[in-house]
């Protein structure tokens, strides 16, 4: 069985740009990790799921125009970019799974695991979870390759990324990994 790493939504307009998350800063270096280590190893596939929205995407109803498909900001950070051999996969919805051919991929890859890094775990890691359990992969999410939304809300990143981890625990029977134990 193949494992996935699957990196959400680290962008530059994620991380510096419209819709700047200063905690996404602390993922960054766990992540380039994990991605050192899956690039090397034989039965592992990096895939990235990437917001690439067009003008009339539902989701620009809640949210400023970002991730515009073909712009800048719809581009992963430098410190993340995509090897050769990675698989890209754009997404105009939370979920990675969304009108996208990311299960025709990962099946092809022979995939039965993934292990999702990213953001954020309360929005498009949460619902890529969840289109992932219902299709009977099995999950692990590195709390230290994740985090929440931070301009979302007045309470502590910390308390939202740990009920958004609990809620991944409980609904979706995911295994918690940090990033440099993952194998």
């Amino acid at each position: 069985m193949q494992t996935a790493l699957v990196v959400v939504d680290m962008l530059n307009d994620f991380v510096d740009g419209v819709l700047a998350n200063p905690a996404a800063r602390h993922i960054v270096e766990p992540i380039a990790s994990l991605l050192h280590r899956a690039r090397a190893a034989e039965d592992w596939v990096v895939l990235y799921a990437n917001d690439a929205h067009g003008v009339t995407d539902r989701e620009l109803r809640v949210f400023p125009p970002h991730a515009m498909a073909g712009t800048p900001g719809a581009e992963v950070i430098d410190a993340l970019r995509p090897g050769p051999d990675d698989v890209v996969v754009p997404k105009r919805f939370y979920s990675a799974f969304t009108e996208t051919d990311l299960d025709a991929r990962l099946q092809a890859h022979q995939v039965g695991r993934l292990v999702i890094v990213g953001q954020h775990s309360d929005c498009c890691v949460r619902h890529t979870s969840y289109d992932a359990f219902v299709r009977g992969y099995e999950l692990v999410v590195c709390p230290d390759g994740t985090t929440v939304f931070e301009p979302g809300s007045p309470e502590a990143v910390t308390l939202r990324q740990e009920r958004a981890l609990e809620y991944l625990c409980t609904y979706y029977g995911i295994g918690l990994e940090p990033t440099s134990s993952v194998g």
